[in-house]
């Protein structure tokens, strides 16, 4: 694949993940636990190995194989979070979708609804991909604020979909298309020309309120 990175929107910039990144990461989520815990995926199968170096290889090499892309966001040149696109589908389908985690130290200075925007035109762009979808709990009222922000349509509720912190948690599921935004997410964004409520979840699917949460989408 070749990517036209890194990709930068005034302080915030993502650029592929790279080996060295490793201990400045594993710093970050472990100095970030009671922050990122609640909404980090984990395996139904039991606790799994906390192996940055590891991860990150596993990462690039899902990226050699065309199945995902590695990114990790930046504020100022410094590592703020991760942001992934993974399951790439091509064919028919031409899809993947986006997780995402930033730290708490980062949160409120409009890191993630950038470094999603810049994302998901690199996947529009240089992947040629149709299709970008973001899922996110319904507790997690930051991420559904990121969707919100930047016009990605509602598309429904997906019951237990993925396991996190421990259970099965339901999910609201968001997407855009490459012709809903044929001047880009972000310029979209920049211009203040974001359609209204597209990320609006009908009453039927909405749920009690709850606590709100940092600004990350399941991965």
């Amino acid at each position: 694949m070749e990517l036209h990175l890194p990709r930068a929107h005034g302080p915030v910039s993502i650029r592929l993940v790279r080996s060295r990144d490793s201990r400045v990461l594993q710093q970050e989520l472990l100095s970030n636990r009671s922050w990122l815990q609640p909404w980090e995926a984990t395996s139904p199968d039991g606790p799994v190995s906390f192996d940055m170096r590891l991860g990150i290889r596993r990462l690039l090499q899902q990226y050699r194989d065309g199945h995902g892309v590695p990114l990790v966001m930046e504020y100022e040149g410094e590592i703020a979070g991760q942001l992934n696109v993974w399951g790439i589908a091509r064919g028919s389908l031409a899809s993947a979708t986006i997780g995402y985690w930033v730290s708490e130290r980062f949160a409120g200075r409009g890191i993630t609804p950038a470094s999603v925007a810049m994302a998901t035109d690199l996947c529009f762009e240089s992947l040629h991909l149709h299709r970008m979808e973001i899922c996110i709990r319904p507790e997690n009222r930051a991420s559904l604020r990121v969707v919100e922000k930047l016009g990605f349509r509602y598309e429904g509720l997906r019951r237990r979909y993925i396991h996190i912190d421990g259970d099965w948690r339901d999910h609201f599921a968001f997407a855009l298309t490459r012709d809903d935004v044929p001047e880009g997410v972000l310029r979209r964004w920049a211009n203040g020309a974001v359609p209204r409520d597209a990320a609006a979840v009908p009453a039927r699917d909405r749920f009690p309120s709850a606590p709100s949460a940092p600004g990350t989408a399941s991965t």
